[in-house]
């Protein structure tokens, strides 16, 4: 069922409900006040001949005659007879019984056998009673048309709302049926399309622009998982190739040994260069291992972290092993950030790593932290020999100087290694060159 219709039949029940409590309302007190009415006209009579029986029975009729009321006056005798005295416009046809009267003496009521009236009855002395009866027919009659009539005015009611409303809420409609096509189209694969304009209430505007940003962050979204799968495939051939190459080196040695031929000379250089190659394919696969737990979870365990405390600390025990570097050190103190402390030193423990393969023994170090507004720096600076180009984010397996080798030079995965936990504790990471002639780190993240 279509939005516009559902409108339509919520507008319809909603007014016809409303229209037909009011109606009983009115109906329900209408019959109320006139049933009211026709007791108090019955009490007047019968009030009027009770104390005296004897002149009970011409008191009431001269009640009756005064008042010009609409009653029917039967004596019930002693022995059952019924004599009708006056005979209403819609009189009592059936005789009432003794039983009849003995239960309407206390007041008015409606006995089972004498349905469509209201009876009293008056003890008229010497074991004979007068029994007043006024009919309801008229009541019942009013009452039936009432009812007819507010059923008439509900359904007029509901359909003047229903028009109205249409009126009032075309605009809506149509747009929102616009907005509704919108969406299918999307689901179906089709975000090329502008997003319908804006026309209506405030709430369907709102809607509209609620829409829009939700297609421009799928849209968003497919351009990154788009580029994700592409940098994937590359990834993967990249990772293939480089734990292609200790493995192929490790089968060969493994030929080699099998040889019953070879000296002993060359089974224990054999025996070394697969040992190297196991360790640095298992730094390899460890390294893999990390940047899928980076991509997947990046803020497990993410918590206000002292980045101070944490570099301080990391930089001290690199200088208890390095003692011929001129370490520089100008960390603020209790400068935090939101992040994963174990990322934090994986990230100084690369960059250090870096440091320390590629420079001279005595080339200086500086590290600095300090904070730049809302923002957190971190600054590493080493006095070696730098890169061939700054500013460029690192890729998985891809050196920034090709000259260095595997044996130096790791498996490529150091620097890409960083810029992910930066980004992944909501920073980035950015090269330049150094004040100390080498190369700069710098990591950028949201202060606390």
């Amino acid at each position: 069922m279509r939005l516009a219709t559902r409108l339509t039949v919520l507008l319809v029940v909603i007014t016809t409900v409303v229209a037909l409590s009011v109606g009983w309302y009115a109906v329900n007190s209408s019959t109320h006040s006139a049933y009211q009415t026709l007791d108090g006209t019955i009490n007047a009579v019968v009030q009027s001949g009770r104390g005296t029986p004897d002149a009970a029975l011409s008191d009431a009729i001269n009640v009756d005659e005064e008042n010009n009321f609409d009653l029917t006056f039967d004596v019930v005798y002693s022995n059952g007879s019924v004599t009708q005295l006056i005979s209403a416009n819609n009189p009592l046809i059936v005789n009432p019984t003794l039983s009849d009267v003995r239960t309407s003496l206390a007041g008015v009521v409606s006995e089972p056998n004498l349905r469509g009236f209201l009876v009293r009855s008056l003890n008229i002395g010497g074991g004979d009673y007068l029994l007043v009866a006024a009919s309801t027919h008229s009541i019942s009659r009013s009452s039936q048309q009432l009812i007819l009539r507010v059923a008439l005015a509900a359904v007029l009611a509901a359909l003047v709302m229903v028009v109205v409303a249409r009126l009032f809420m075309r605009r809506d409609l149509v747009t929102m049926e616009g907005l509704i096509n919108f969406a299918s189209d999307v689901a179906e694969g089709e975000t090329s399309e502008a997003v319908p304009p804006v026309r209506g209430s405030k709430d369907v505007r709102e809607l509209q622009r609620a829409l829009a940003s939700m297609v421009l962050s799928l849209q968003e979204k497919i351009d990154v998982e788009s580029r994700h799968a592409e940098s994937m495939q590359t990834f993967i051939g990249d990772a293939s190739h480089e734990l292609r190459t200790p493995l192929t080196v490790i089968k060969g040695y493994t030929d080699l040994i099998s040889n019953p031929d070879v000296s002993s000379e060359q089974l224990t250089r054999a025996i070394e260069r697969m040992k190297t190659e196991i360790i640095r394919m298992e730094a390899l696969v460890s390294d893999l291992l990390f940047l899928a737990e980076v991509r997947e979870l990046p803020t497990k365990n993410s918590e206000p972290l002292d980045l101070s405390e944490v570099v301080a600390t990391r930089v001290r025990e690199f200088h208890d092993d390095h003692r011929d570097r001129a370490i520089d050190t100008r960390i603020e103190p209790r400068l935090s950030i939101v992040g994963r402390r174990d990322f934090v030193e994986r990230m100084m423990t690369n960059a250090l790593a870096n440091i320390t393969r590629h420079t001279p023994e005595n080339a200086p170090v500086f590290v600095r932290v300090a904070r730049d507004g809302v923002v957190v720096r971190l600054s590493i600076e080493d006095g070696g020999p730098g890169l061939p180009v700054y500013d460029q984010r690192p890729k998985h397996f891809r050196r920034f100087d090709p000259s260095r080798s595997r044996d130096s030079g790791g498996s490529g995965l150091g620097m890409s290694i960083m810029a992910d936990l930066s980004e992944a504790m909501g920073g980035e990471m950015v090269t330049s060159p150094s004040s100390l002639g080498g190369l700069c780190l710098t990591f950028t993240f949201q202060g606390v």
